[in-house]
């Protein structure tokens, strides 16, 4: 979805003060009224609970992308699970083209933080290429994440409406503005549950970003 840079910010603008459940509904009104279809992607880490309740609360039945580049650990896969009945998720799952096993024993264990070009080889196969099938598949308009302005550098210079470059989407960010303390109070107040023992072998460090979000991101997918 293409869209002016001042159209951007307007609706930034607009939105700034709106609720998280509104800035949703909004952006699933937006895409019914342009003919298009709106998804929600997830990791299922930390506090993912609250847009996927968001989304699913706006819409059903809305697809929510999941890219299980299978190293999750135990307690993520059983967090899935548990989401996915609570809130009756309309999961769509893409998996690499190759299996862990199968990539461990060519390319070795998990690059480190250090090695900075093993991790975005190590992300354009096992997370951005299925990633990027599933946004082919599923073609949505707008894309519904979890983003947040205290994550990391590059998302703080997002706001909660912003043009993807990588995969072609409006990417809506509900909870852009919320800290830890509103986030976990969210959780509290629906009564939802959240799951601490996340890992993301595809940063190795929470300040990284695995490709989804960073320009670096599209020409690693053509890549992979």
């Amino acid at each position: 979805m293409k869209v002016s840079n001042d159209q951007i910010a307007a609706w930034n603008s607009e939105l700034r003060d709106k609720s998280p459940l509104e800035i949703t509904r909004w952006a699933i009104a937006l895409a019914k009224e342009s003919k298009g279809q709106a998804i929600v992607s997830t990791n299922f880490r930390p506090y993912e609970a609250v847009v996927l309740y968001l989304a699913t609360q706006a819409q059903s039945d809305i697809p929510v992308l999941w890219v299980d580049h299978g190293y999750n650990r135990p307690a993520t896969y059983k967090h899935a699970e548990q989401l996915k009945h609570l809130l009756g998720l309309n999961l769509k799952a893409y998996l690499p083209k190759i299996t862990p096993a199968h990539r461990d024993a060519v390319d070795g264990t998990i690059p480190t933080p250090e090695d900075e070009e093993g991790l975005k080889k190590f992300s354009a196969v096992m997370k951005l290429e299925p990633f990027q099938r599933g946004m082919r598949e599923l073609a949505p308009m707008i894309w519904i994440t979890a983003l947040r302005k205290l994550q990391n550098p590059n998302r703080a210079e997002l706001d909660i409406v912003s043009a993807d470059a990588n995969f072609g989407s409006l990417k809506i960010s509900p909870v852009f503005y919320l800290s830890d303390t509103e986030m976990e109070d969210y959780l509290a107040e629906h009564k939802l549950p959240n799951e601490w023992d996340y890992f993301d072998p595809a940063k190795a460090d929470e300040k990284r970003e695995c490709g989804l979000h960073a320009g670096w991101g599209k020409s690693a997918i053509g890549n992979g």
